[in-house]
This record gives structure tokens, sequence and C-alpha cells, in this order.
């Protein structure tokens, strides 16, 4: 009779769900979706009430048993009939429709989607159960695959466990004490949810907590799902500096200790009311600031307060929404700042929009540091934000201004040689609102470096080796700043190098120098190709070597010259260091450079290694796709085409304008994931002369 009952009960609730955009058994799967199909808020009045029963009144199946069900099923289908089971939440993996890991002392299921008895999606219910309570479902079963599962869940009810723990363990800690911690440390702390974080499919995954002093990250997909920004919450768990597993050598090489954050978290008091988050104590930063801080300071997820313009970039298939320091200009002229880490393509994210291309004032965090063997760079999650009205710079700031963001960022940490770099004597901003601040430049030893005037331009330049203290100030109005820079100029290294065709043909690992021009950019990978009469050789360096040089050097380069897949891909110089700097402005040569070949000829090239050390000048068009998702670019020549090795065409933006135009065009063979030949193009050749591939400088 029971049964019966819960049949009418289903039968009566998928009519009053009739007319919902997504029906059970359509679309994509839960954790595919961003938002939740449109499905009444308050319970159907047709919708017949569920009798009430004590649970042992139900006839209950083991979780054992609806495993052996679900594998006497054939792929895809649903069992005809309905049963109960009483079980433990192990973990919930998606809130918004109630998909769980539930269990017994029989064994473990997971469920694809729970609802309330009266049809009621499970993020809409006014109580909900959570990890660790018990519950009574009604439900169908499946075979999705091979793999068991519960289709659709009716929540009939549940019981409540709370979380028992010894506090000895847990011992109390402010947010602060939680930071300095050691990892591995057991705490219990309290504080505001402050900012929710989201994983793919818009699922909370974490959340900054604060406290009257400080911030920190908790990292736990079950208690996200529970609390709302405003909540005060306490919890326990274990001190955490989280690094990506494939991330982890690089982290170590750069110094970065990894995400500051509480682990194996578990919410033991919840206060579902929503007040005020108190961030009055974030220190005032800037942009550049918190990008700059070394990565062995424990500075990951504190919130800081900065000014800084908000913009909105719409991609294929994703938005980013960027913060930039007050050195922005225009979206060319982006200046300081980087955009907010997001794992659901800036979908969570949407509550920036009214802030998009506004100046304000942003609580924001570096949330963690992404570790490569381009470096590390921090990616940033905003906290609160204000719009600033009728913003004014004050001229007193000026002079810092300058020094900070202009004309102290000039000079690098040493030189090989002499830069002869040309250096900015002024400084004025449209959107500050000042101009004409003026720039000087003084050196403590004039023998080993020093400032040169030549037809009303500044030059840098050294003349031996040694360390020097470089004044550089700024002054505005009768306002000045000053800052001192440290250089060391160390002079080349006396090696033996060899020419890149001999790099090229190099024994696999060998450690080798090649002496050559740094020519145009790669595409998706940190670094260029080092061109001398012999060939082209494709070069990864690190991002810090990278700011140290420019297309057009003469230098000395000693790396690792590898492939970079077992069985196949790209010859590189891998990890490669400046030995030589020579600097100048030399033309690459392209004597190497093979020519009289088709784009067909190309496309039907063995895909082996050693195709991938050469570079073709052909007669080619540009074409440019999109999609919902991505979009890509392809070199094309008649019903030839051959894609650009790229994550999204933007990489090769500086071809936009020529989409369409024959062009003539200077293109590598490259093979980076041994997936097959694509493309890298280092220059274009079109009326207003030759055009690089200038990305990565």
């Amino acid at each position: 009779m029971k049964k019966l009952l819960l049949i009418l009960i289903i039968t009566a609730t998928a009519l009053s769900l009739a007319s919902c955009n997504m029906e059970f058994g359509e679309g994509p799967r839960p954790s595919d979706e961003s938002t939740l199909p449109d499905v009444p808020s308050e319970p159907n009045p047709n919708a017949p009430t569920s009798p009430v029963y004590s649970w042992n009144d139900y006839d209950t199946i083991s979780i054992a048993k609806a495993l052996e069900i679900c594998n006497t099923l054939a792929s895809g289908a649903i069992s005809e009939e309905t049963y109960y089971i009483k079980a433990k939440i192990d973990s919930i993996t998606n809130a918004l429709y109630g998909a769980m890991i539930i269990s017994d002392d029989t064994g473990e299921i997971s469920v694809y989607n729970t609802k309330s008895s009266s049809g009621i999606d499970f993020a809409l219910l006014s109580a909900i159960p959570f990890k660790g309570d018990e519950v009574l479902l009604s439900c169908t079963l499946q075979n999705y695959n091979g793999t068991p599962e519960i289709k659709q869940a009716y929540l009939i009810d549940f019981k409540k466990n709370e979380v028992t723990f010894n506090p000895s363990d847990y011992p109390d800690m402010t947010v602060s004490e939680a930071r300095n911690a050691e990892a591995g440390t057991k705490m219990k702390i309290s504080g505001t949810v402050a900012r929710i974080t989201y994983a793919n499919g818009k699922i909370p995954s974490g959340y900054i907590l604060v406290d009257n002093a400080s911030s920190i990250y908790v990292y736990d997909s079950e208690s996200a799902q529970r609390v709302k920004i405003g909540n005060k919450v306490s919890v326990i768990g274990e001190k955490d500096y989280w690094i990506l597993d494939d991330e982890q050598y690089f982290a170590e090489k750069y110094g970065y200790k990894g995400c500051c954050q509480l682990s194996s978290a578990t919410l033991v008091e919840l206060d579902t009311a929503t007040g005020a988050v108190d961030l009055s104590w974030a220190a005032e930063s800037t942009m550049k600031d918190i990008l700059e801080t070394p990565f062995s300071e424990n500075s990951t997820t504190l919130i800081y307060k900065v000014t800084a313009r908000v913009s909105k970039s719409v991609g294929t298939g994703f938005v980013n929404y960027y913060f930039n320091d007050l050195d922005y200009v225009d979206s060319e002229n982006p200046g300081t700042g980087t955009y907010a880490y997001t794992q659901c393509n800036g979908a969570d994210f949407a509550w920036l929009d009214e802030f998009d291309g506004k100046l304000c004032t942003v609580y924001i965090t570096a949330l963690n540091a992404k570790s490569s063997n381009a470096g590390c760079k921090y990616r940033v999650l905003p906290i609160a934000i204000e719009a600033i009205e009728n913003f004014e710079f004050e001229d007193a700031k000026v002079p810092e201004h300058v020094v900070k963001y202009y004309a102290k960022d000039q000079f690098l940490p040493f030189y090989y040689g002499n830069p002869n770099m040309k250096l900015i004597s002024s400084v004025s901003s449209a959107a500050l609102g000042f101009e004409g601040a003026e720039i000087e430049y003084l050196s403590s030893d004039t023998a080993v470096a020093d400032f040169v005037s030549e037809g009303g331009e500044t030059f840098f330049r050294c003349y031996g080796t040694g360390s020097v203290t470089v004044t550089v100030k700024a002054t505005y109005e009768g306002y000045e700043y000053s800052t001192n820079v440290e250089i060391s100029i160390q002079g080349n290294r006396d090696v033996e190098y060899v020419t890149v065709a001999d790099a090229i043909s190099a024994d696999s690992d060998s450690t080798v120098a090649v002496k050559g021009i740094v020519g145009p950019s790669l595409v998706n990978q940190t670094g260029f190709y080092l061109i001398d009469e012999t060939g082209a050789i494709a070069v990864r360096v690190s991002a810090d070597t990278l700011k140290t040089l420019e297309i057009g050097y003469e230098v000395v380069l000693e790396g690792k010259r590898t492939v970079t897949k077992d069985g196949g891909g790209q010859i590189c110089l891998d990890s490669a260091v400046v030995a030589a700097n020579y600097y100048g402005e030399h033309e690459y040569s392209t004597a190497s450079f093979i020519t009289g070949k088709t784009l067909s000829d190309l496309i039907a090239l063995a895909d082996t290694p050693e195709q991938t050390a050469k570079v073709y000048v052909i007669e080619a068009s540009i074409k440019k796709v999109d999609s919902q998702y991505y979009s890509n670019i392809y070199v094309v020549s008649g019903t030839s085409e051959l894609l650009l090795y790229s994550t999204s065409a933007k990489q090769y933006a500086f071809l936009y304008d020529y989409i369409g135009e024959t062009l003539t065009i200077e293109i590598n063979t490259c093979d980076w994931n041994a997936r097959g030949l694509k493309g890298c193009v280092l220059a274009i050749y079109t009326d207003d002369g030759k055009i690089l591939n200038m990305y990565n400088f």
C-alpha cells in the first residue's frame, strides 16, 4: 500500500513539473550545469501530501541490494519499481541538484538528483540534510554506462547527526594565529564568511573566512554549500599550504609555499543570520604591490584594500574580469593588473558586471599562485567592491606614482654588459589628470654605470663590472619622491657555444650553449625562437629571464636540448638561462628558412621532432573560427588548412587585421604536445612592412 501511495505522489509530481525547462533523463548531468532549472519555489498545492510514518514502517532495501538491482539492468535502463533506502550522507557532490554519495553498512552508491516529496529542487528547500546526516529516500535505480546509481531520489525525511570532536584536539585560534601555524596543525577558528569560491559547474568549493584582524581560505565543498556571505561560523580542520600536484616542482623552485588555507575542514557551528562583513582591518595596498609580493611570503588569502579599475572582457565561451592599477590607460595599454581566478568560465563573477569600466575601492586577495616553467603568477579573488565617484588624484601623490609605475621598473637587478638603454624623462597621465612630471637619474659610481644625454634623450650605459646604486627621482608641482635601485653589472660569462644547427642536432637532454638573435615569440609557451644563419630553435625560459630580453638582442643561452614528449614532440632549448647578452637591435637572419613550399606541402610533412625545428616562408591567408566555448585560428590556402597552436585565437590577435588577405608568412611547424604538426607564425609581411609575433614581449 505504501509503495502504491508513493507511486501516486511521484506521478503527480512529474505532471506538476511538465512545464519545467529540464526533465529527468534529458540534458547534461548536474555537474555540467551552472544554474538551477526553472522549478517552483513553493510546493505544488495540487500534489498529494505524503502520509506520515515512522522510519521503521518503510520497507527499505540495503545499498548492497540496490547495487545488485542496478547490475541487473541494461546500460541506461531505469528500474520500473520505486524503492526505499535508509542511509548516511558521505558527501554532497552538487548542492544545486542534491547529487550525493550515501552509504550504509553494506556499501555506498551515488545519487544523481534529489527533490522533496512534493517536487521542490534540493537547493530551494528550507531545510536540507548535510554530510553525516541520515536520510530516508524513495528512489528509482539505474545502470548509468555500467555504473550503478540512484537515478531520482525523493527525500521522505532526514535525521541530523551533530558533529562531535575532542576540543583538546582542535584548540581555538584566531585567524592570524591560524595563518602562521605550521602545516598539519589542528585548530578551531571562528569568523564571518566573506566570499564563496566555486568549482566547475558553479559548485561551491570553499570560502574566505575573516575575523576582526585577518582572513584565511577554508577549503571544504561540504560546508561551502551550506553557508552564505555574512554567516558567522566555527570550523575545525588542519592548516595547509595547498599546491596543485603537477606544480609542486616549480613552486619549490620559485619559493612558493602554497595557498594559505584550512583543509580537512568540518563546520561545527553555523549562525544562518547574515550580518555585515568587517574588512576595516585590511591594509591599504595596490595591485602592483600585491602582484610583486615575493612568493616566499605567506601572503595568499590575506585581504588587501586597493583602488583598481574593473574591466570585463568577453571571450569565446568565457568572461574574464580584470583588476587594473592606476597606470591603466585603455584596453590596449592596461598597465599593471590581472584577472579574477575562475573555474566557471567567469560565471561566478557576474556580480561584477555593474562595476565594469569603473574605478573602484576593491577588497581583494591573491588566492593562490600558478607555478610553471615560466615562473609563478598570483591569481586573485575579489571580496567586496564599491565604485568611486568623482575620483581625483592628488598632486602630492604624482611623483611617487611616476617613480613606482614608470621610472623604477625600467631597471633590472643585473646586466651582463652595456644595454645602452633609452630612459623615460617625463610622464603624463590623462586618466589621472597630470602632465609633465619630470624624472632624474643619478649613479653612485659613474665608472661602473652612468646616465648620458644625447639629442634630448637620456641613456643608461654600463662601463664595467660591479655594483651601483641608482637614485630615481620624480618632481611635480613642487612635490618630489625618490627611491634607490641596486644594480649589479655582472659581465658576460666566457662559455663555449655552438650554432643553432648544432644545438638542434645535439644529443637529447644534453646541456648546450647557443649563440643567436632573440627572435619572435612562441605561443602558449614562455619563450621565443633563437635564430642564427644556420637555423631557428624554440627556447623556453622563465618569466624572470624573459624580462631581461628583447627581440633583436644578441645572446648566448645555456639550456637543455630536449624533445617535449617521449616518442615525439617539439625540439627546444628548455629552461634556458642567459650566459651572455650583447644587447643591440639586430635583425634575425632568414637564411635557414625554407622557401618554395606550399601550405599543402607542410600539411603532408611527416610528424617527427626534426620537423619542429624548421621555419618555412609560404604564401597563405588567415582564418579565424569562433564557437560557443573556444576560438581557433588557421593558416589557409585553397582547401588546405593548418591550425595554429594556441589556447585561444586571441593569442594571435596581431593577425586579426589581416584575416582573409594573402600574406607572406614565416611559420614553424611545431608539435608541443606530440599530437600532430600545427603552426606557429613568427612574422607576416604586409604593405606596412614586416610584423613580428610579439606575444611574449
